[in-house]
């Protein structure tokens, strides 16, 4: 066993979580085309389906994500006709995404989304909620970091 055997790609946790992330991405982007939403667009609409209106830093921290990266997103997402952006009556500060009627309508649409991606995976459905109860443990613990 060598020093460096740490440094080995086969040794790592990031890589198969980073490499599973965009196969799962590009197996989500046929359905999504579909719909006209990139993933992360997807993502912000499934914050919005849970709660609407909500500002940018709930759908930020919701998401993981900070404003300066959400703000384009949201954009997109506007010109789109999904999302509409306004001020809080109480907070002038505040800035309150809500979805449109369209916005509203793509969710019947999107149903169809995860359970096509879970036909195409050949893990026994106990294995997928092990899998992501123990991401959720993860990706939470990582953020208190």
């Amino acid at each position: 066993m060598s020093k460096h055997d740490i440094l080995l790609l086969e040794n790592q946790l990031c890589f198969p979580i980073y490499a599973a992330s965009r196969v799962i991405i590009r197996h989500y982007q046929p359905y999504l085309d579909e719909l006209n939403l990139t993933y992360p667009q997807y993502l912000v609409m499934m914050v919005l389906w849970e709660k609407s209106p909500l500002t940018v830093t709930e759908i930020g921290n919701r998401l993981f994500l900070n404003s300066n990266t959400l703000t384009p997103i949201i954009k997109k997402m506007i010109k789109k006709g999904f999302i509409e952006k306004t001020r809080d009556l109480d907070d002038e500060r505040k800035v309150k995404i809500t979805l449109t009627e369209n916005g509203l309508a793509l969710q019947d649409k999107a149903q169809q989304v995860p359970v096509s991606l879970l036909n195409n995976i050949n893990i026994p459905n106990e294995d997928l909620l092990k899998m992501r109860e123990i991401m959720w443990k993860f990706l939470t613990d990582m953020v208190r970091v």
